[in-house]
């Protein structure tokens, strides 16, 4: 695996190259990291994988100087585990080498709702490093998480409107065995949060249980979760059932015509906020 900290040598090693695949991280990998870059290699070759913890996309409060920064260790993964070609590593200096006063500014509706209401400019953030990425990699596939389902449908969004030649594959939320979706901010939990912070996961496939059984009010199901997190000391930020096309929310008979949903969560235990999905 080649290690290149530069747009100039990431360049030189891909010239030539017509089927690149590509997944951007933002380090301290994980398993599910590792499934996307296997999800990769079987859309392109070669692969490559970026680590950078990008500024911009957090906000004034949040955990930008802890977020955990473990390259040395990331890289012997990435060399065990032998899916990537070439990994990316910049610096702040080289990914943002003057002020940034171009930003992708992400629509109404889908940006400034769910993640976007409780982390404003996230993504505005996250869809402009996303485009320096794709401009700097130019592959033919990137590979994002399900985990990020807002993120995702963003960065899917953006390329389409951009008329960018790459294809977005999806991988599905890799998950612990008691099925908490895996993320480098679950090392922010203690041993008592780790126990109980499966249960995010537990409510949302209670709420598909109840949805199933013929409990069809989308506001009664978001309620009933969240009150059942909140009354086991989480802080719930947002339980909420929406469209999969568009993440609006469903509206006259979507729930009964079987319009593809999914359920979209975000609460703190503890210090820690965690998010999830399941589609419904």
């Amino acid at each position: 695996m080649k290690v290149v900290h530069t747009i100039e040598e990431l360049r030189d090693q891909l010239r030539g190259q017509l089927r690149v695949s590509f997944v951007p991280t933002m380090g301290n990998l994980h398993e599910g990291h590792l499934a996307l870059m296997k999800l990769a290699r079987q859309h392109g070759d070669p692969v490559v994988a970026s680590i950078f913890v990008n500024r911009m996309q957090f906000g004034p409060n949040e955990d930008f100087d802890r977020y955990p920064r473990t390259l040395a260790a990331d890289i012997e993964k990435l060399e065990r585990d032998r899916n990537v070609y070439v990994l990316f590593a910049p610096d702040e200096k080289e990914m943002y080498p003057e002020q940034q006063s171009y930003r992708v500014q992400t629509p109404d509706g889908l940006g400034n709702a769910l993640e976007g209401e409780f982390r404003p400019g996230f993504f505005t953030g996250v869809s402009t490093v996303v485009l320096k990425l794709l401009s700097c990699v130019q592959p033919r596939v990137a590979v994002f998480g399900k985990k990020d389902y807002q993120q995702l449908m963003i960065v899917r969004a953006m390329c389409r409107q951009f008329q960018l030649p790459v294809e977005i594959v999806p991988h599905e939320t890799v998950r612990a065995s008691d099925g908490l979706a895996l993320s480098s901010r679950n090392m922010y939990l203690t041993e008592a949060e780790r126990a109980e912070a499966p249960q995010l996961y537990a409510e949302l496939q209670a709420l598909q249980a109840r949805l199933k059984s013929g409990d069809i009010d989308p506001a009664q199901l978001e309620h009933a979760a969240t009150a059942a997190l909140n009354g086991r000391g989480w802080d719930v930020d947002y339980i909420s059932v929406r469209r999969r096309s568009d993440l609006q929310v469903p509206v006259g008979d979507d729930v009964q015509a079987g319009t593809p949903l999914v359920a979209l969560a975000a609460a703190r235990l503890g210090a820690t906020r965690l998010i999830d999905n399941l589609e419904l």
